[in-house]
């Protein structure tokens, strides 16, 4: 797998299997279809918290282990660079843009994602773009690029359900090796953000101080690590 400049590093728990599908699982089989054969350009949208991010780097992760070369770039994040951080990336089998919409607008960056876009068809790669928006409600200047993307194949990214946040939650646990007991658990669903990208993060933040303090998560533990965060 291709590793990025900048830095830019897929995240180790960011895969399929971490990911609670739930009203989603087309927009999973589809990615995992396109990981398998090449077809059409797939773009997911949807708000903040539906998982985006998760499976454009779940995508790269796993096209990896199937010995493609792939590659995940955010395009909200990188400025120095420029556009020209894309040349190159139409040689490799699977590119997975984040926030598309962040550029839109830039002709320099349409006119280097207009040559990516052509240069991905041409060589039989995949591309997966994905921004809040649908591809038809993203404001770009380069008329041909915004034809080239009305082409994908669109899947609009629905919020985990409040009533499967916990399965999900217990699932990313696991597969980071934590065990999260029933009552640190439904503590954590009651204090902690509805919105379930927050609820990782936090998650995340808690192994790493469980693993400094050589502690597990339990309730007292938990709610000592929140209140020293909200001081």
């Amino acid at each position: 797998m291709r590793q990025l400049p900048l830095g830019v590093q897929l995240g180790v728990s960011l895969r399929f299997e971490t990911f609670h599908a739930g009203a989603n699982s087309a927009a999973v089989a589809a990615l995992e279809g396109l990981i398998r054969e090449a077809g059409p350009p797939l773009w997911l949208f949807g708000p903040r918290g539906t998982g985006k991010t998760h499976l454009l780097q779940a995508c790269c992760a796993q096209g990896g282990q199937r010995g493609l070369t792939s590659a995940y770039l955010a395009l909200a994040a990188p400025a120095d660079p420029g556009p020209g951080l894309l040349a190159g990336f139409e040689r490799l089998e699977l590119v997975a843009l984040d926030d598309v919409g962040a550029v839109a607008g830039m002709p320099d960056w349409e006119q280097a994602l207009f040559t990516l876009y052509n240069g991905i068809a041409e060589q039989g790669g995949r591309l997966v773009c994905a921004a809040e928006r649908p591809p038809a409600a993203i404001p770009f200047g380069l008329a041909d690029l915004a034809s080239r993307f009305s082409a994908s194949i669109v899947h609009r990214l629905q919020p985990l359900a409040e009533s499967e946040q916990g399965a999900a939650l217990l699932r990313r646990a696991a597969h980071r090796g934590l065990e999260l007991p029933d009552e640190t658990l439904a503590y954590l669903t009651r204090r902690a953000p509805r919105d379930f990208a927050a609820l990782c993060r936090l998650l995340d933040e808690l192994d790493i101080e469980a693993l400094a303090a050589q502690r597990r998560l339990t309730v007292p533990f938990v709610r000592q690590v929140l209140e020293r965060a909200s001081r």
